[in-house]
């Protein structure tokens, strides 16, 4: 009979208020630190698919729409081995439609952060 291995332990989820007290650390004026003032609207397990307005707050007044498609994998909280960041998921979005120069819709790709997609509004067709 062979021995057991070492015991794994589950990975713990920062909780809300960790969440933005972390992201209420960055710069003021950065995305991440403006992301820490917006509630989180999106409470769907998954954003994989779903029609999202990005926060205006956070794409420099222009308004922009994407549509997660592919998600990397979960970032750790820094100095905590075995949490994950709440939402630290970075999605690769296609753009479905914007005002922004530089995000046009014209097949581009862009990898948007899972905290900001969570802040951004569910659109229906």
């Amino acid at each position: 009979m062979s021995e057991p291995g070492p015991v794994k332990w589950p990975r713990l989820i920062e909780t809300e208020e960790e969440e933005v007290a972390r992201l209420a650390r960055f710069p003021q004026g950065s995305t991440w630190h403006e992301l820490s003032k917006l509630p989180v609207l999106i409470n769907e397990p998954e954003v994989r698919h779903l029609l999202i307005e990005l926060p205006v707050a956070n794409s420099d007044g222009h308004r922009m729409v994407v549509v997660p498609t592919v998600g990397s994998r979960a970032t750790p909280v820094e100095g905590e081995e075995n949490k994950l960041q709440r939402y630290g998921t970075h999605w690769e979005c296609a753009i479905v439609a914007s005002d922004h120069p530089r995000y046009p819709v014209q097949g581009y790709r862009i990898s948007v952060p899972e905290a900001q997609l969570r802040r951004g509004r569910r659109l229906s067709i």
